[in-house]
């Protein structure tokens, strides 16, 4: 069904073009007087190109009383076909419909995220009952129920775990960087993903009420309740319908010639108004893919250049996602570079992904082979116990330390407690039973986020921290940015009201993020802006513009490029209204015909599509200010 979707719509796409490429031949061969059996080929354009535009105006009228740009054209078009001027009735068909496919090939919508979420959720279940374990459709899963999950399996419900230990990635729910140790007691959310070590839980909430469906709702709700912004021309539409036809009945009833009155509708008809808009965006779209961007909202860079206010989520957005080494400190008894080779000789079989992590930094950082434990014990909740080199070696949480009676130095306990208040996760280590240091962990900030928000505040645009990653790590990357507004522990649900709260105030949000919990929130902003390259294909599929290459530092040439892009359309318009005006001025007085005042109002949108593909290669000069 989904194929078949993809295929009418491209269909629709090519017949439509098809069109206008007969009709463009067809009027060609019109101005050259090629008369084929004494028939005019214009008439192919008023019957393909034409004809469209006068039914939907009549539908309209009819079923809403929506006067819009195609009224005055269709009355143009009638106009001039009653007199006899069919090339001045299909000329004036064909730049319409060009103008309306360009809107339509910059506002194609994709719903594949919703339908990407759904498959977020898992289809079965293990079930507990009397001592077996049943596979069951997830959907079929009771408030009460026991269920069990195995490593690397989505939770399929909420609820609460009973028994066994593990590391849960929540990353679709919170976008928090680092995986959170779960154990008996903890929650767990629908969508999540259990890392390793199985358990057992309680379902708390099910169905509909399920974290994942949830995120679901507010996906489609927003979505529904999202407005476009409606075509200039349409907006002015009204009064372009009023002044034409009262300048073309008077122009009648004054000087008694039709032909002026036509002539007037011919060249009032809003043809280069209709290209004003979609030229440019077109144009700034073409700019915009060069620097790495896919737009994929034809109004979105319209939007754009209104917003007061970006938010940014933390985690693969303003930092790289992925938890690194940060330091290493020692007690003293060994070095630390022989530490990390013995903490990382330690983790070496360990499924955690932090003992991932450090073996992966380790490699990346250091050079030699990591020393092949000659044993191994994975301690469900605290760490792990391996013996390498002849030496023991423990490495886990302060529980592990607690357990075993090891305790920390003082002075290393106070450097810890900075690492701790900067948001880091700590691995402490001892060796043969004495402490001996610990290893920070923590997600590294990318290299060309400062620069990018300086940029975005001198553009006039205040950047705000909104995340679901804890206090002291939010408040500790905002501090390195310089971002003053930060709101940390944010749920989906939560971003998704702090945006609401701006902008019922009137401010303009534009959301920058990069999961799947960021979906919500990017459709809700004014623009929705995702990370392409490491953000998940729900979030790009909820935003207006995708990222592709995570490059951020290009970020505010986009928000510089919208803001040229309007100041591009308000030339557009003021120039083809100005045009309209003068040349009513001359078919009043008779000085145009309705052939050469179709021609007139045609050198117009050159004009205009000319002046938009200035945007193509667009780049802001730094003394350059814009204004919109």
């Amino acid at each position: 069904m989904e194929q078949l979707e993809k295929f009418l719509e491209w269909g629709g796409v090519k017949r439509e073009i098809s069109c206008l490429v007969i009709s463009g031949i067809a009027l060609a061969a019109s101005l050259l007087h090629f008369r084929p059996f004494g028939v005019d080929p214009a008439w192919i354009a008023i019957i393909l190109c034409g004809i469209p535009i006068i039914l939907e105006a009549v539908i309209g009228l009819v079923t809403e009383f929506d006067i819009k740009a195609d009224v005055l054209v269709s009355l143009a078009l009638i106009a001039s076909v009653i007199i006899g001027e069919s090339f001045a009735a299909g000329e004036v068909a064909f730049i319409m419909q060009l103008g309306a496919l360009l809107e339509d090939l910059t506002v194609a919508r994709a719903r594949a995220g919703i339908k990407k979420l759904v498959h977020l959720t898992p289809r079965t279940a293990r079930k507990l009952s009397d001592g077996t374990e049943t596979i069951i459709p997830a959907e079929q899963v009771q408030i009460g129920d026991i269920l069990r999950v195995l490593p690397g399996e989505t939770i399929p419900v909420d609820g609460v775990i009973l028994s066994g230990q593990t590391s849960v990635n929540q990353a679709v729910m919170t976008g928090e960087s680092l995986p959170v140790d779960k154990g008996a007691g903890d929650s767990v959310s629908s969508g999540t993903v259990n890392q390793f070590g199985s358990f057992d839980m309680k379902a708390s909430r099910v169905g509909d009420d399920s974290s994942i469906q949830r995120m679901i709702r507010l996906v489609q709700s927003v979505d529904a309740g999202k407005a476009k912004i409606v075509g200039i021309a349409d907006r002015w539409a009204t009064w372009i319908v009023v002044i034409a036809l009262t300048a073309a009945v008077l122009t009648w009833l004054i000087t008694g010639q039709i032909i002026r009155a036509v002539t007037i509708l011919v060249v009032f008809c809003p043809c280069a108004l209709v290209l004003a808009t979609p030229t440019a965006i077109m144009a700034a779209i073409g700019n915009a893919t060069k620097h790495g961007f896919l737009v994929r909202e034809g109004d979105a860079l319209e939007r754009l250049a209104g917003v007061s206010y970006i938010t940014f989520d933390k985690t693969g957005t303003l930092t790289c996602g992925t938890p690194e080494v940060a330091t290493v400190v020692s007690c003293g008894q060994i070095s630390e570079q022989e530490l990390y080779r013995l903490t990382a000789s330690a983790e070496l079989r360990s499924e955690h992904p932090l003992g991932k992590a450090i073996v992966s930094c380790y490699k990346a950082q250091q050079a030699g082979d990591i020393p092949q434990p000659q044993q191994f014990q994975m301690i469900p909740g605290q760490g792990v116990r391996a013996e390498a080199e002849g030496r023991e070696i423990l490495a886990g949480n302060a529980e592990l330390f607690a357990a075993n009676h090891i305790v920390l130095p003082d002075s290393i306990q106070e450097l810890a407690g900075q690492y701790l208040n900067q948001g880091c996760t700590l691995i402490y280590i001892a060796v043969d039973q004495k402490a001996a240091g610990f290893i920070a962990l923590s997600d590294t900030l990318r290299q060309d986020a400062p620069d990018t928000i300086r940029k975005i505040r001198a553009a006039g645009a205040e950047p705000i921290l909104l995340t679901g990653d804890h206090e002291t790590a939010a408040n500790h990357m905002a501090g390195k940015l310089g971002i003053t507004q930060v709101y940390a522990n944010c749920l989906p649900e939560d971003k998704l009201n702090r945006i609401d709260e701006y902008q019922k105030s009137g401010k303009q949000i534009c959301m920058i993020g990069d999961g799947i919990n960021d979906a919500p929130a990017l459709k809700k902003a004014w623009v929705g802006i995702a990370m392409g390259g490491v953000g998940s294909d729900i979030a790009v599929d909820a935003a207006d513009i995708a990222l592709i290459n995570d490059k951020i530092r290009e970020l505010p040439h986009l928000l510089y490029l919208a803001r040229r892009m309007m100041v591009t359309i308000k030339c557009n318009l003021t120039f083809s209204m100005t045009l309209n005006f003068i040349a009513i001025i001359l078919a009043i007085t008779g000085v145009l015909n309705p052939v050469v005042g179709a021609l007139v109002h045609n050198a117009g949108s050159v004009l205009v599509i000319v002046n938009s593909a200035l945007l193509l290669n667009w780049e802001k000069r730094s003394s350059e200010k814009l204004q919109v």
